[in-house]
């Protein structure tokens, strides 16, 4: 069977459907795992899907996927916006990898409108709330078959 692909997701994430649902939504991460799992078995892909509120974690995570994994999925949270460790690490993986936001980040304060991780990324969607991921897994799925530029 084929390597997973690793949706790692970043601080505060566990708070989604309670924190600021007017610009996260209402579904809570489970929903949210629950539909990427769901989205990830009809494109034919497995997932590994993980949250943590700390960096390192996520750096040892994305290091780990280097061995283990297919792709990543990564919504770093806070942690796009500053962390060069994040952006080392995906590109020590040499995998590919689809950067998500639940909301826009270009319609947010300035501070967010820049990603580190966007540096390692394939593509990134962003203002869509939990339908991104369902979309990076299509989009993971093309580019692992060769079908996506």
């Amino acid at each position: 069977m084929a390597k997973p692909i690793y949706v790692l997701n970043g601080p505060n994430l566990n708070l989604l459907g309670k924190r600021e649902p007017a610009v996260y939504g209402h579904e809570s991460l489970n929903d949210v795992r629950a539909r990427t799992k769901a989205r990830a078995k009809a494109v034919g892909l497995a997932i590994e899907f993980r949250q943590s509120n700390d960096e390192g974690e996520l750096v040892n995570w994305i290091q780990e996927a280097r061995d283990n994994a297919s792709g990543i999925i990564v919504n770093a949270g806070a942690y796009s916006h500053t962390s060069i460790a994040l952006l080392d690490a995906l590109q020590a993986a040499e995998l590919p990898v689809i950067e998500v936001h639940l909301s826009n980040i270009f319609r947010r304060e300035a501070y967010r409108q820049h990603s580190y991780v966007s540096q390692a990324a394939k593509g990134v969607i962003c203002g869509l709330g939990p339908k991104g991921y369902e979309l990076a897994l299509e989009a993971m799925a093309e580019t692992l078959a060769g079908t996506k530029p």
